[in-house]
C-alpha cells in the first residue's frame, strides 16, 4: 500500500492520549537494543525481529516502541526492509484495542515525513482497511509479493 505523508497532518496529540492512560510511546536508547528485538522475537517472530533489529542499527533509529509501567506492549519501525517502507509493527494481544497500532503507525509515518519522505510504502499488508482508514493508504496494484518474492525462509 502506498501512504501519501504530504497528506499527514502533523498531529501528535495521540501521545498526550496514550500518556493519560499511562502509556508512553518513544524511540528506545541503544541499552534497550536487545531486550526489544527480544521482546519482538517472542510475540512476532525472527524475521520481524531481524528487521527490528536493522531499524534500530540507524542513527537515528527508525523504531518506536510503546511501554506501560516500564513494560514494552508494543513497536513499529519504517526503513527496515527498504527505505521508505513502514514495517513491521505490532502490539502486544491482551493490549489489542485501543489505539496503540493506531499511534505506532502514525509516529513512525510522521517521522517519516519529517525527514523528507513524500510517500511511505506498506509492505505485506495485513489489515489492509487499517492502513486505508488510519493513513489513507492506497494498494499498490500488482505489488505481491514484492520485494519480498526473493527473501529465505527456513526450511521445514
Amino acid at each position: 500500500m502506498l501512504v501519501k505523508l504530504y497528506d499527514l497532518r502533523d498531529d501528535w496529540n495521540f501521545l498526550s492520549e496514550h500518556a493519560a492512560r499511562g502509556v508512553t510511546l518513544r524511540k528506545p536508547i541503544g541499552p534497550e537494543m536487545y531486550l526489544v528485538i527480544d521482546w519482538v522475537k517472542d510475540h512476532f517472530g525472527t524475521a520481524w525481529a531481524s528487521e527490528t533489529d536493522v531499524a534500530l542499527s540507524h542513527q537515528p533509529a527508525t523504531c518506536f516502541i510503546a511501554c506501560h509501567d516500564r513494560t514494552l506492549i508494543g513497536f513499529a519501525c519504517y526503513d527496515a526492509t527498504a527505505l521508505g517502507f513502514f514495517g513491521p509493527g505490532g502490539v502486544a494481544e491482551q493490549y489489542r484495542g485501543h489505539g496503540t497500532g493506531r499511534a505506532l503507525l502514525l509516529s513512525c509515518l510522521l517521522d517519516m515525513k519529517l525527514k523528507g519522505y513524500g510517500y511511505a510504502i506498506i509492505g505485506d499488508v495485513g489489515p489492509v482497511e487499517f492502513y486505508r482508514k488510519t493513513a489513507g493508504a492506497v494498494e499498490i496494484p500488482d505489488s505481491t509479493p514484492g520485494i519480498y518474492n526473493t527473501m529465505l525462509r527456513r526450511q521445514a
